[in-house]
């Protein structure tokens, strides 16, 4: 693939350029810092101008930088024309103003833009504005580009992808990919969802293949190093941490990543806290048959779906002698077992109670729905998610109630991931839960 500066794509030309050369500029002005800040400065020589293709091209820069806002003004003063109107529906959608969007996209449309870009760039603001049936209309309309159109079943992967429906999903992403090879995005996302689904190997190859790509994608080379050091390949991991830094040398992430593949390296571990570990796991894990009951309590356990020890300890003693024919001698057989390892009936409950007190007061008239969305919501890293997906947290409120330390304990999950979450919730206005 031919770069940007090697083909002189220049967005202030006499000539704007055309609509797959914008896209291209914007992918390569994004590929490093040093190419921002020389298209800035290219920005700053050009903003003075005041023909009618100066203001669309510098409405275009303005979006490109970021600056969406300022973009969507400059473009309203510009003269009507499909650049004009894509880009400021391009605009309205990064500030979440999804209505405008699709109304400025149906006004390219008009203008002369190509109909099956305009009507996959509506499915998609559709999508990003939780629309799913409109989005679903959009692409029924054009679904006579089913197995023609690689972005068509891009477009289809990423919304059955937000509908939950991932087999659909990565099965568009793969048909895209055989479609266009070199479909970057079809590529990440493919690579996502094989990672998320724990199919390591899958997720390593396409991230591969995905961060081979020029200009380097930042993404696929982030998710590929926490791969790599999932994996004990450290060496690896670095190299795609330390490719994000050539490029983006203040990229946050990748310096605070950095250090935590350093930390892997040189890491104590404490055998005999990781045998204790392992011990009291054994305990619980320990089936209700290894000890030597009655008749009458083990089919009682059995009937009440109780196999191991740990099951014991999410029960109290009223639970037990409600249940038919379950009396004091069978509790007193059960209590004793538990007496000889230090536990008790009900001890999880009560474990569980203590962590939802000490959270009472930071969720006391707070918003019920925050506490039960999803964790997904928060939109996390891999790393993140793959850890409380190991901790079995699934909602807001579940992580709430959790300690650093328990995160901090997951395999592999270190300080950035931490700082990560804590920063997330933060911006909810919440915090993990504090043992002081």
């Amino acid at each position: 693939m031919e770069h940007a500066t090697e083909r002189q794509i220049d967005l202030f030309a006499d000539t704007l350029p055309s609509l797959d050369e914008l896209n291209e500029l914007l992918h390569f002005v994004h590929s490093s810092e040093v190419n921002q800040l020389k298209f800035t400065e290219q920005f700053e020589e050009n903003k003075a101008r005041t023909s009618p293709e100066a203001k669309i091209a510098q409405g275009i820069g303005l979006y490109i930088m970021g600056r969406f806002e300022e973009s969507a003004e400059k473009l309203q003063q510009s003269e009507d024309c499909k650049e004009k109107f894509l880009y400021l529906a391009f605009a309205f959608r990064r500030m979440h103003k999804f209505n405008e969007a699709i109304e400025n996209l149906q006004k390219s449309l008009n203008c002369g833009a190509d109909t099956l870009s305009i009507t996959l760039e509506k499915a998609a603001t559709y999508r990003h504005a939780d629309d799913f049936d409109a989005a679903a209309r959009e692409l029924d309309s054009c679904a006579n580009f089913k197995n023609v159109s690689a972005e068509y079943h891009y477009q289809l992967g990423r919304l059955k992808e937000a509908q939950g429906l991932y087999e659909e999903a990565m099965d568009n992403f793969k048909t895209s990919l055989e479609l266009s090879p070199n479909h970057h995005r079809a590529l990440f996302h493919l690579a996502y969802r094989c990672d998320l689904s724990g199919d390591e190997e899958a997720a390593i190859d396409y991230y591969r293949q995905c961060a081979s790509t020029s200009p380097t994608y930042v993404s696929a080379m982030m998710n590929l190093a926490v791969l790599y050091e999932d994996t004990g390949q450290f060496d690896r991991a670095a190299q795609c941490v330390d490719k994000v830094l050539e490029f983006h040398p203040n990229h946050q992430r990748a310096i605070l990543f950095r250090k935590d593949i350093d930390s892997s390296t040189t890491m104590y571990y404490d055998e005999e806290t990781e045998k204790k570990k392992t011990r009291k796991n054994q305990i619980l894990e320990t089936p209700i048959s290894d000890f030597e009951l009655s008749v009458r309590s083990r089919n009682c356990l059995r009937k009440m779906n109780i196999n191991t020890v740990g099951d014991l300890l999410n029960i109290t003693e009223p639970e037990l002698l409600s249940y038919k024919n379950f009396g004091e001698t069978s509790l007193r057989e059960i209590k004793s077992i538990l007496e000889v390892k230090g536990l008790n009936l009900g001890m999880a409950l009560e474990e569980k109670q203590f962590a939802h007190a000490d959270t009472s007061s930071q969720q006391a008239g707070m918003d019920q729905g925050l506490l039960n969305k999803f964790v997904e919501e928060l939109q996390l890293s891999v790393r993140a998610r793959k850890c409380l997906q190991k901790l079995n947290i699934r909602s807001i409120g579940e992580l709430t109630r959790t300690t650093e330390a328990e995160l901090l304990g997951c395999k592999n999950f270190g300080v950035t991931s931490l700082n990560e979450i804590k920063k997330s919730l933060t911006d909810l206005g919440l915090s993990l839960r504090s043992l002081d």
